[in-house]
């Protein structure tokens, strides 16, 4: 997984004109079919880029469209670090892209919304699929779905309760942003159980840096 996305983005590098930012995937969910790519409308390339137009107090400036504009609410949260572990991976959104693209030929490897329900249905990256963060922090409380979820991933356990990751699935995990807990909280009752750190894949920026960056989400 590590050398297949290494060698991806370095080809993306010799490659511009067909770089999976502009050339996008296609992802299916459920019975609606997504382009995902980065949306720069056209008018926004034309906006230049300096000091003025983008740091103008607490928004761009007056003069740059709307459609070019990407806020987000400062509500709670914390600051997280880069690394959550030695050995697991932070992502960024070109990772998030590639895993997409790997998606569609490896069933091993899953994009993982770890927010409530609620936040999933309302928007998140197409292609990923929703594990509440709570079943697993808090799985003894949810026990039936922490179990059924388990296997959904590939692990499995023997009759004195030990897990087997032989057959673990890659995640990458994500929640609402780089201040967001709940990915991280997910990514530590994974780790202390025993899932493999090498197989979890952390993208940091989560649903604000996505949508910062224009990139296509389920909500129109």
């Amino acid at each position: 997984m590590r050398l297949f996305l290494f060698f991806l983005l370095l080809s993306l590098t010799a490659l511009e004109a067909k770089s999976l930012e502009e050339a996008g995937i296609t992802i299916k969910r459920q019975d609606k079919t997504y382009h995902v790519k980065r949306i720069i409308p056209d008018i926004c390339k034309q906006v230049p880029i300096t000091n003025n137009m983008l740091w103008t107090g607490n928004y761009a400036n007056p003069k740059v469209p709307e459609a070019c504009k990407s806020t987000y609410v400062h509500t709670k949260g914390r600051l997280l670090p880069m690394k959550l572990d030695d050995e697991l991976e932070t992502y960024g959104e070109l990772e998030v892209l590639a895993t997409l693209k790997e998606m569609q030929t490896n069933p091993n490897l899953l994009l993982v919304d770890s927010r409530n329900e609620e936040w999933y249905e309302y928007r998140t990256i197409p292609g990923a699929i929703n594990m509440p963060f709570r079943y697993f922090k808090y799985r003894d409380d949810y026990e039936f779905h922490f179990e059924y979820a388990l296997r959904f991933l590939g692990v499995t356990r023997d009759k004195e309760g030990e897990y087997d990751f032989s057959k673990a699935k890659t995640l990458v995990l994500f929640c609402n942003g780089p201040w967001c807990s709940q990915s991280p909280s997910m990514i530590f009752a994974l780790l202390e159980i025993g899932y493999p750190a090498e197989k979890l894949k952390w993208y940091r920026g989560g649903m604000q840096d996505w949508l910062g960056a224009g990139m296509t989400s389920t909500r129109d």
